[in-house]
């Protein structure tokens, strides 16, 4: 019985060697994104998680341009290896980043685990949750172009599209300012930025003043 008990025992630890193999290794992630703030709680956590190399990085914006830490985490990932980070803004704030990076995991037959999350997507559970992701990520594509098919169709309607950048409609702007509209509600109308109509009505109000004083001038003359 003794002998059968240590050849289940060799058996079971042989395995658990094989598993620990060929899990390939815990790489770690962590962002935050001004350089005053600290990254002492990721890591905290990630090391936690028994995650031994960290890639730390202090980055602002939502894009990937100026992440050199990201992408070469990414550039290192290996068959088997795992991607740890806290939480999934961690990678990105848009569900097409998200998918973009997720994407790139899989590619080389990584997997990714977000600790606050829950995610892992070495289990069905996790890889579920990531086509799902790939899903939403569509779908907002989606919805991001027909908003500015929409935009376009609109300045189309009102003359203020010129096959790209809508036009600026100084007339109109400053016609429906003085029938009292407000500037978010000409922007909609006009299919412009709130800050270009901000703009146009600074700059007639400039021009208003200026000939206003060259009156006053006149007069006096």
């Amino acid at each position: 019985m003794a002998a059968k008990g240590t050849r289940i025992e060799r058996k079971t630890a042989k395995a658990a060697a094989a598993s620990e193999k060929g899990r390939g290794k815990l790489l770690g992630y962590a962002k935050v994104s001004t350089t005053d703030q600290d990254l002492t709680v990721q890591r905290q956590a990630l090391k936690g998680a028994g995650v031994a190399t960290v890639f730390e990085e202090k980055a602002s914006g939502t894009k990937r341009d100026g992440r050199t830490e990201l992408h070469k985490v990414l550039g290192v990932l290996c068959d088997r290896d795992t991607l740890v980070v806290t939480r999934l803004d961690r990678l990105g704030r848009s569900l097409r980043d998200l998918a973009n990076v997720a994407h790139e995991i899989e590619q080389v037959g990584a997997n990714l685990k977000v600790l606050e999350q829950n995610v892992d997507t070495s289990t069905a559970a996790g890889r579920a949750f990531f086509g799902m992701l790939a899903v939403f990520s569509a779908f907002e594509t989606d919805v991001r172009r027909e908003r500015q098919m929409e935009g376009i169709a609109l300045a189309k309607r009102r003359g203020v599209y010129a096959g790209g950048k809508a036009r600026l409609d100084r007339t109109r702007v400053k016609q429906l300012a003085k029938d009292g509209v407000g500037p978010a509600r000409i922007a909609r109308e006009l299919g412009m930025a709130r800050s270009s109509v901000y703009r146009l009505l600074e700059e007639a109000a400039k021009l208003t003043s200026i000939r206003h004083r060259g009156h006053a001038t006149t007069r006096h003359k």
